[in-house]
């Protein structure tokens, strides 16, 4: 599958159905259930409806969605990065998860950067939030070095937690 965007070291192309492997293993990290919540993706099956009803109906219907983000090297999956459009906020929102091995390797603020720019200069998003727990340092600090503004916290609608919200 051709790529949308390519840093020094990562792929970035969209996910597809073939990525079933990939997305249960993503889903049920620790840092996926912590800070993300779990999504029951525990079997092939539950994984092909996650990237149906998700990334895959987000493509269709906005032009974007989460993407699969690998090494360009090895071609090894490491994450998912990408813009969501969701019901609860007025702007598409930037989100993104690593496989434990690869954090603290720069992977994140490298992949969340390019798709950050892709949404701003080639999508023409005119804006673009993030969200994120309180209790999630490692994310807030990622969001304020891509230069994502605090915005404070909010409630969110459908599941009643107090989130912080960032804006471009």
């Amino acid at each position: 599958m051709n790529p949308i965007l390519q840093t020094n070291r990562l792929t970035i192309r969209q996910l597809t159905t073939g990525d079933t492997a990939f997305i249960i293993e993503l889903l049920n990290t620790p840092g996926w259930l912590q800070f993300i919540g779990d999504r029951n993706v525990r079997t092939t099956e539950e994984a092909i409806s996650y990237l149906t009803n998700g990334p895959l109906k987000s493509y269709a219907e906005n032009g974007f969605g989460l993407y699969l983000v690998a090494t360009k090297a090895d071609d090894i999956p490491i994450g998912m990065c990408g813009i969501l459009k969701r019901a609860t906020l007025d702007n598409p929102d930037i989100g993104y998860a690593l496989l434990p091995a690869f954090a603290g390797m720069g992977y994140a603020y490298e992949m969340a950067n390019a798709v950050l720019n892709y949404a701003l200069q080639e999508l023409k998003l005119p804006s673009v939030c993030a969200i994120t727990l309180p209790v999630n340092a490692s994310s807030i600090k990622l969001l304020a070095k891509l230069g994502l503004k605090n915005k404070g916290p909010f409630v969110a609608e459908d599941t009643k937690e107090t989130l912080l919200l960032f804006q471009s």
